[in-house]
C-alpha cells in the first residue's frame, strides 16, 4: 500500500515549492516511484511537479471536491507509487473567505502527516514556538517533521536545530540560502517549465541539495497509509460524446480529474494546438478551449486561420463550443495584451478583453448555469485574472458568488452552443 505526506508551510513564500521538487526529483533518483499532488485548483505547480516526479501530478482541492472525491482521487494517483507526495497552498491554515480548503483540511481528511517547511530567514530561536504553535493548533493535524530552509550559517543552523529539538518534532534537515533555487514568476504566478531555461539544471540542483542536506530515509518512514478511495460521485458529464480539447501553451490549465471523469462516461477525446493553427476534429460535437496564456501568443492566434475556421464550422454544425477564462478570450472579437496591442480573435463572442487589472481577480466561486452546458445546475470553480471583458448585453453563463456566498456580478456570455466565462469549473456543487 502506497503512503503519503504533506509538504505544508506556515506562509506563502516559504519555499515549499522548491523543496517538493527537489524532494521529488531525489527520492525518484534513489529509486523510490512518488506521486505527486498538489492541493487546491492550482495550474502552473503540478506542471512543475510533473516534470521533477516523470508522472502526472493532479489537483486535490478540498474546497471544490467532496471528500469522496478527494479520497477517490488520492488512491488513484497513489496507485503503484511508493510515495504521493502533497505539495500545499499558501500557509498550511489559509483557507478561502469562508475558512475552509486549506492544506490542513486536505491533510485531516486523507489522514496524511504534514512536513512544515520553515523558512529560518531573520530568526534562529524563535522558530520553536512557531513550530509548536502549528503542531499544537489544530488535533487533526500531526506535524511530523520539520524542514528548516534559507538557513544562514553552521551557527545558525546549530540555534535552530536545538531549538526545534526542544518541540519534540523531528527536524528533517536545513537547506542554505541559495539564490540560485528560486522559480521565475509572471503575472499569474509561477511560469511553466517548458518556460525555464535549463529546467533540468535546475532541478538537477535542487534534488541535490535535498540528498545533501535532508534525512530522505527518515522522511519517508514518517509517511502514512493512503486509505482505499471510496466510490466518488459520479463525475461532471462530458461536454459531447467527441470533445476535441485545445492543448498548448496557451492553453494549458486542463485539469486530469475532468478528462479521466470524461473517458470513464465514453467519451471520444481529441487534442489540437491552436498555436499549430490546427483546427478541431472534423466531426467533435464539442470543442473545449480550456485556460492558459493566450495573451502571451496574441500574434500567433490572430494569424490561426485553420483554427479560426475550425472553430467556425464546428459552431455551424451545431457543436457546443466552450471557453474558460482565456479560452473565453479567445472566443472573443479582440484580445488587448499588456502593452496595449490588440490582436484579432475568433469573433465568436461579441467580447473584447483587456489584461489591464491592477490586481488579481482571485477566488472560489459558487456558479448557477444558464442551462448551457450538459452540467448540473450549481457548480464549484475559481477565477484568477488580470484581464477584464467588455461585452454587449448578452445572456451570462453563470450567476455567481464568492466562497462567502456573497453576490457576484453574472459571468461569462452566452450565443447559441458558444458560450464561456472567466471561471474554471472543478466539480459539482
Amino acid at each position: 500500500m502506497a503512503r503519503g505526506l504533506v509538504i505544508a508551510a506556515p506562509r506563502s513564500g516559504s519555499g515549499k515549492t522548491v523543496i517538493t521538487l527537489g524532494l521529488l526529483a531525489a527520492l525518484r533518483r534513489r529509486g523510490v516511484v512518488v506521486a505527486p499532488a498538489k492541493t487546491g485548483p492550482d495550474y502552473i505547480d503540478p506542471a512543475f511537479l510533473s516534470r521533477a516526479a516523470l508522472r502526472d501530478a493532479v489537483n486535490l482541492d478540498p474546497w471544490s471536491m467532496s471528500a469522496p472525491r478527494l479520497k477517490s482521487i488520492a488512491a488513484i494517483q497513489s496507485t503503484g507509487a511508493d510515495l504521493l507526495l502533497v505539495e500545499g497552498v499558501m500557509g498550511l491554515f489559509d483557507g478561502a473567505a469562508d475558512n475552509t480548503g486549506s492544506t490542513a483540511d486536505l491533510a485531516e481528511l486523507l489522514e496524511l502527516p504534514v512536513v512544515l517547511v520553515v523558512d529560518a530567514d531573520r530568526q534562529s530561536q524563535s522558530v520553536a514556538p512557531l513550530v509548536a504553535g502549528f503542531a499544537n493548533w489544530r488535533p487533526g493535524v500531526r506535524i511530523a517533521g520539520t524542514i528548516l530552509n534559507r538557513v544562514a550559517s553552521m551557527k545558525h543552523e546549530r540555534m535552530l536545530t536545538e531549538a526545534v529539538a526542544a518541540t519534540g518534532i523531528p527536524c528533517l534537515g536545513a537547506i542554505p540560502r541559495d539564490t540560485a533555487l528560486v522559480v521565475p514568476e509572471r503575472h499569474l504566478g509561477l511560469v511553466l517549465p517548458g518556460e525555464v531555461a535549463a529546467f533540468e539544471t535546475f532541478l538537477d540542483a535542487a534534488a541535490q541539495t535535498i540528498a545533501n542536506y535532508i534525512d530522505l530515509a527518515r522522511l519517508q518512514t514518517l509517511a502514512a497509509p493512503i486509505a482505499n478511495g471510496q466510490t466518488p460521485p459520479t463525475p461532471l458529464p462530458p461536454l459531447g460524446q467527441r470533445i476535441a480539447i485545445a492543448r498548448d501553451d496557451a492553453f494549458a490549465f486542463l485539469y486530469p480529474h475532468l478528462i479521466d471523469g470524461w473517458r470513464a462516461q465514453g467519451a471520444e477525446l481529441s487534442f489540437f494546438s491552436p498555436l499549430a493553427d490546427e483546427a478541431p476534429s472534423p466531426d467533435a460535437d464539442a470543442v473545449y478551449l480550456p485556460g492558459g496564456y493566450p495573451e502571451l501568443h496574441g500574434a500567433a492566434l490572430a494569424t490561426a486561420a485553420t483554427f479560426k475556421a475550425g472553430l467556425t464550422a464546428a459552431r455551424d454544425r451545431g457543436a457546443l463550443l466552450y471557453g474558460e477564462c482565456g479560452g473565453f478570450m479567445v472566443l472573443g472579437e479582440t484580445l488587448v495584451d499588456k502593452a496595449g496591442h490588440g490582436y484579432q480573435m475568433t469573433g465568436l463572442l461579441p467580447v473584447t478583453t483587456r489584461i489591464d487589472r491592477p490586481k488579481r481577480i482571485l477566488g472560489y466561486r459558487r456558479l448557477i448555469q444558464s442551462g448551457g452546458l450538459p452540467w448540473p445546475g450549481h457548480l464549484n470553480g475559481h477565477e484568477f485574472h488580470y484581464s477584464s471583458a467588455k461585452q454587449s448585453r448578452l445572456t451570462p453563463l453563470f450567476a455567481a458568488t464568492d466562497a462567502r456566498g456573497d453576490a457576484l456580478p453574472p459571468m461569462g456570455a452566452v450565443i447559441g452552443r458558444v458560450m464561456g466565462s472567466y471561471a474554471h469549473v472543478v466539480d459539482a456543487a
